[in-house]
């Protein structure tokens, strides 16, 4: 035995045993030594490995010190988003969201129906800190990353290994290959304390508040500042894993758990909305004795499968919410109250405040949203007013003290004039559209029509067109293009494109190189992506899914300026009135002539980088059915639709039909309402313009009857299943569809192919059971290749 044996021997032993009281102390809460023995322990094993630097390991408890200081993080793409919560505020959103969830598991019971049906659901604080992934293969640590916009986010590995209750490698056994937890990096309110107390004595910055002091600690370039924090890790949930780790929300937490991974300690399950409204009322009444700081509790389908079913939307799930709690308020004076234009011309009321401190931060100025707003508090210049941090972010303005109102207190107007432009200044519209009706109501916005010959509007058009996430044109700060209007050296964005030398080397700020830079930053920009040239045009309700939506699902600028409302509304996430906000931009004569600008070769000569294809989720869904659904025909609901469809296969058919044919398909007051429906001109040339728009687009979107016929899956029932890697759920559902086939949502023994997934449970063992055949992705990807099927 060499005389490395002995301290190899002694330093594998404090390791096992100083992870094992980690486990104890940090996940099970049930410390089994006092501190001072631990800290004995590890200064054991600390001159252990001093002596024998050669047996140092990246899983040593020693280790989570931190390395040597990073000069920037590197990019991690999430395999699978890491996506946001929708929120809830009052108890009727959280029932909302129940109903929703049985509606989407077609169960027959609980609030939505009357009877007793209730989804189990899991619940935990929503705490109030960092989104970072972790990523175990063969139970070890080996990176964490941010949440960054949901697809990709920042290597912070190790500065999570600092992270004294992050595992380096997981307890027990059985864990999959692959495991990628997730959870919240947070700042207990003592540790809080605490280090703005140093930070304070020291000179140093202190911060506003734990989840400001979390997020700054857990992105510092040198890891010994990370380590020096008092951060913590709670686990809630998993991404990519290889392997199922359990059935349902609960069970899976408690099993990382047992593998060492910290967990909330007030994880329970709810049987039904009212116990999940009972565990928010409870944590509610201990919120400010919980040693760390939260904004909510979240709720989440308990099922695994139920998730899977139920899906999500384009960055939120529809099995999960956060019910918020208010935020905290305070009293101050109302000092004035002023407007400000912004990017669309809204003309937004903000009241500026004497300072008050509310969550942690000095607040002098908070949102009023709009005049009918000022309208419903009864405001006046010089009240007592109670402000809110909304959402913990946002200040707003609750209420006012009436009691306290002085005698020279002044009532709020709107100006008549624009404050920046002087053009008029008019109260919006609204179109309120249902069953092919529309009703025109005063809106709650005012809006100033000096468009682009606004200074306001037209320097938030640009600064948002060059932002980061949309042209991308480094260098066009805020002050640069204030001044490039002030200097009236653009009017539009296709006006950037023309800058030269001359006009910015006289800016200020500008010397040679910068101007150069710019210049060039700007000429780098001409090949943007659709996705960030839709977003960079400033659409009302567009933001960056929408906008990656409108590129992926039709390919082209083309199609999307040409999409009439209801073609629109065929994509994710896409409703009408955000549909109608798309077709009116796009049939807006000035904003059309700025996009010509940007793309003409002889002016700007902006090339697009695009498909050019309808995407799959696009290009499989239309029928006559669902063509006939987004009409809106009054009494007329999918089911009505589905049943014209079947029987007339045609438009013309159902715009020919008469009295006989139309009642033997449909009960009287439907077939009474189709009738009346397409008797209007209007709308039978409505529903045609539509149907040649679709065949345009090249979707021959005849009734599914006509297209499955002759496919090479007709008449097939497929089920996916498990975590798909190579395609999305959507995509894959797509593809089958296109080749004739159903997609179920569960196994009979009817199904004819399971498409199995990682993590796939009782649907595989049911077809197993069943007798039916299953497949992995990469034969199912096989099966498509064969059938004709080009795979991106």
């Amino acid at each position: 035995m060499t005389t490395t044996q002995p301290a190899a021997q002694r330093i594998d032993q404090l390791r096992a045993e100083l992870e094992a009281h980690n486990y104890r102390y940090h996940v099970l809460d049930e410390p089994s030594i006092p501190d001072a023995e631990y800290d004995r322990l590890f200064r054991e094993l600390q001159a252990l490995e001093a002596l024998h630097p050669e047996l140092i390991t990246a899983q040593s408890p020693t280790q989570r010190v931190g390395a040597e200081a990073l000069s920037a993080f590197g990019e991690v793409r999430h395999e699978i988003p890491m996506l946001s919560l929708g929120n809830a505020f009052e108890e009727e959103d959280l029932r909302a969201f129940d109903r929703s969830v049985q509606a989407g598991l077609g169960l027959q019971g609980g609030d939505l129906f009357g009877g007793g049906v209730q989804v189990q659901y899991s619940c935990e604080p929503k705490l109030d800190g960092l989104a970072v992934s972790l990523r175990y293969e063969n139970g070890l640590l080996v990176r964490g990353a941010t949440r960054g916009d949901g697809s990709t986010g920042e290597d912070i590995t190790s500065n999570v290994r600092t992270i004294r209750n992050v595992p380096l490698k997981l307890q027990g056994n059985g864990w999959p290959e692959v495991l990628e937890v997730r959870g919240e990096v947070f700042m207990p309110k003592a540790g809080f304390e605490a280090l703005n107390a140093r930070q304070a004595e020291s000179g140093g910055k202190t911060f506003a508040n734990p989840r400001n002091a979390a997020a700054g600690s857990l992105r510092q370039l040198d890891p010994k500042i990370t380590a020096s924090r008092p951060l913590e890790f709670c686990c809630y949930g998993v991404g990519q894993v290889s392997a199922e780790v359990a059935s349902s929300q609960v069970a899976m937490l408690e099993q990382l758990k047992a593998w060492g991974i910290p967990i909330s300690r007030e994880l329970k399950l709810a049987h039904g909305v009212d116990a999940c409204l009972d565990y928010y009322r409870d944590i509610g009444q201990r919120r400010m004795s919980l040693a760390y700081d939260i904004d909510g509790v979240v709720f989440k389908v308990n099922n695994i499968e139920d998730q899977q079913q139920l899906g999500f939307r384009a960055r939120t799930p529809h099995w999960a919410i956060a019910h918020k709690y208010p935020a905290q308020e305070e009293l101050t004076e109302l000092l004035d109250v002023e407007f400000q234009v912004g990017r669309t011309g809204a003309v937004t009321p903000v009241a500026r405040l004497k300072p008050v401190k509310v969550a942690g931060v000095m607040v002098a100025n908070a949102t009023l949203h709009n005049m009918d707003e000022v309208a419903r508090l009864g405001l006046m210049i010089g009240d007592t007013v109670i402000i809110r941090r909304a959402g913990d972010v946002i200040p707003q303005v609750m209420g006012v003290v009436p009691e306290r109102r002085p005698a020279d207190a002044k009532p709020v107007h709107i100006p008549e004039n624009c404050p920046v432009c002087g053009s008029h200044v008019e109260r919006t519209q609204l179109v309120k559209r249902s069953k092919g009706k529309e009703t025109f109501i005063e809106g709650s916005v005012y809006r100033c029509v000096g468009r682009l010959a606004c200074a306001a509007q037209l320097k938030q058009a640009i600064i948002h067109f060059v932002s980061r996430r949309a042209m991308d044109i480094e260098g066009l700060g805020d002050k640069t293009i204030e001044q490039l209007v002030d200097e009236q050296l653009i009017a539009s964005p296709a006006d950037l494109y023309r800058l030269t030398y001359a006009q910015i080397i006289n800016l200020e700020g500008f010397a040679e190189v910068s101007c150069n830079k710019l210049l060039q930053a700007i000429a780098d920009s001409r090949k943007p992506p659709l996705a960030r040239f839709i977003y960079a045009l400033g659409i009302p309700d567009v933001g960056e899914e929408t906008a990656k939506v409108l590129a992926r699902a039709l390919g082209s600028l083309e199609r999307v300026q040409q999409a009439l409302p209801e073609v629109l509304t065929y994509l994710p996430d896409i409703g009408l009135e955000v549909a109608h906000e798309i077709h009116s931009f796009f049939a807006d004569s000035h904003n059309r002539e700025v996009i010509a600008a940007l793309l003409a070769a002889d002016q700007c000569g902006l090339q697009l980088e695009q498909s050019g294809e309808l995407g799959a989720e696009f290009s499989a869904c239309a029928s006559l059915a669902s063509m006939l659904d987004k009409l809106h025909i009054p009494s007329v609901g999918p089911g009505g639709t589905q049943k014209l469809a079947d029987k007339f296969v045609t438009l013309d058919a159902v715009l020919a039909a008469d009295w006989l044919d139309m009642r033997q398909t449909l009960p009287e007051k439907q077939a009474a309402a189709v009738r009346e429906f397409f008797a209007t001109a209007e709308n039978a040339q409505r529903a045609r313009a539509i149907e040649a728009q679709l065949e345009a687009f090249g979707m021959h979107w005849l009734s599914e009857k006509k297209v499955i016929e002759g496919l090479p899956l007709a008449g097939q029932t497929w089920v996916l299943t498990g975590s798909l890697e190579l395609f999305s759920r959507d995509q894959a559902k797509a593809e089958l569809e296109k080749l004739g086939a159903k997609v179920a949502g569960s196994v009979s023994a009817k199904t004819s192919v399971v498409v199995a997934g990682p993590g796939a449970g009782s649907k595989l063992a049911k077809a197993r059971e069943l007798g039916v055949v299953s497949i992995d992705e990469e034969a199912f990807k096989q099966r498509l290749l064969a059938l004709g099927v080009e795979l991106g």
